[in-house]
């Protein structure tokens, strides 16, 4: 999508801190941090949100968990970390193209902001 933020990620025509990439997936860091280590991952093909999930992006998904424990891994974040995905404005999504947070790096709080 030609307005979608992440998508222009995708493309290059904005720079990122890319921390993982491959065919299906690019993982970056977030530019506003809630922890210490903030990464994003996203799908490169353009999902809206997990609501927009379906069979046939199923697979791109279950392959973003199976690289979310490498990154993690990569990372450091041997003590644990949080993979949080915010679905609709009301849940405080800002960029409407799916993605994953990975945060961690210190111990987190384990209230709902």
């Amino acid at each position: 999508m030609s307005d979608c933020l992440f998508c222009k990620i995708i493309a290059g025509d904005i720079p990122s801190a890319k921390v993982y990439e491959d065919e299906l997936v690019l993982a970056f860091r977030d530019i506003a941090p809630q922890a210490p280590t903030h990464i994003l991952v996203i799908p490169k093909a353009h999902i809206a949100s997990v609501a927009d999930i379906s069979g046939d992006s199923s697979a791109v998904v279950a392959h973003i968990f199976e690289i979310i424990p490498q990154i993690a891994r990569a990372e450091g974040l041997d003590s644990g970390y949080r993979v949080v995905s915010n679905c609709g404005e009301d849940a405080g999504q800002t960029v409407h193209h799916l993605h994953f947070h990975i945060l961690g790096g210190q111990k987190l709080a384990l209230q709902m902001a």
